[in-house]
C-alpha cells in the first residue's frame, strides 16, 4: 500500500482566499514553562486544503457532520487539464471520460496550479469548470469534486454556478489539493476526512490518495 499526500502545509502565512485572514498558531503552553506543548489555532473553516460542505452556499442542506463518514472517502481518478489551452474545463472535455466516470466516488481535477502556490498568480487564470460541465457531473454518482487550485468556480464569478449544482445534489468540493503528480495509478482510495464539528460548513481536511491495495 502507499499513501500519497494530497495536503499543503499550513502556516502563518499560508496563500487565503481573497478576503479571509491567514490563520494564527498561538503558543498556548510550552514545555519549558508548562512541562507540554500546546498551541492555540485560530482559522477559518476553509483554509488549506480543505472541503466545502454543500452547507456552505446552500440553506438547509447537508453540513460536514450530518454527512455520513464513508461520504468523505472513495474511488477516485485524476483528470489531467494542465494543457489546457483554454481556462474553461467544459462539458466536451469531460464527456470523453463517461465510461470512467460511472464507476467513481470522486473526480480529482489536476490544473497544474499548485506551482503558482505562495504567489499572487495562485488566485487568478487557473482553470475552472463551467456550470454546464457541474451540472452534467450531478448525472453521476459522485460524492464529491476535488481540483489543486484556490475554486473550482471562475475567480471572477459572483454567482458560483458550479458549487450550487453540486452542493444540490449532496455533493462535497474539495479545493486546494496538492502533489496529483505524485499519484501513479489510474484508480486509487482517495480520503479526506474533515474535523467534525457542529454545523460545519467547511473544515481543513489531510487529504490523501492511497494506491495499491
Amino acid at each position: 500500500m502507499k499513501i500519497i499526500d494530497l495536503t499543503h502545509v499550513m502556516h502563518p502565512n499560508m496563500p487565503v482566499f481573497p478576503g479571509t485572514e491567514k490563520p494564527v498558531f498561538k503558543p498556548a503552553n510550552t514545555i519549558e514553562k508548562d512541562g507540554f506543548k500546546e498551541t492555540l489555532l485560530s482559522l477559518y473553516s476553509h483554509t488549506g486544503t480543505h472541503i466545502d460542505a454543500p452547507a456552505h452556499m446552500v440553506a438547509g442542506s447537508n453540513s460536514l457532520d450530518q454527512l455520513p463518514v464513508n461520504h468523505f472517502a472513495g474511488k477516485a481518478t485524476v483528470l489531467d487539464f494542465s494543457g489546457l489551452e483554454s481556462s474553461e474545463i467544459s462539458l466536451s472535455n469531460l464527456q470523453k471520460y463517461e465510461s470512467k466516470l460511472d464507476c467513481l466516488d470522486f473526480l480529482i481535477l489536476k490544473t497544474g496550479w499548485e506551482k503558482h502556490w505562495g504567489t499572487d498568480r495562485y488566485f487568478n487564470g487557473f482553470p475552472y469548470l463551467t456550470g454546464e460541465a457541474a451540472e452534467w457531473l450531478t448525472g453521476f454518482n459522485l460524492k464529491g469534486v476535488g481540483i489543486d487550485a484556490i475554486s473550482i468556480d471562475d475567480m471572477k464569478t459572483t454567482t458560483f454556478p458550479v458549487h450550487y449544482h453540486l452542493f444540490r445534489s449532496n455533493m462535497i468540493v474539495i479545493e486546494n489539493l496538492a502533489n496529483l503528480e505524485g499519484i501513479r495509478e489510474e484508480f486509487f482510495i482517495f480520503s479526506c476526512l474533515p474535523l467534525k464539528y457542529e454545523n460545519a460548513d467547511g473544515s481543513p481536511v489531510r487529504a490523501v490518495a492511497i494506491e495499491n491495495i
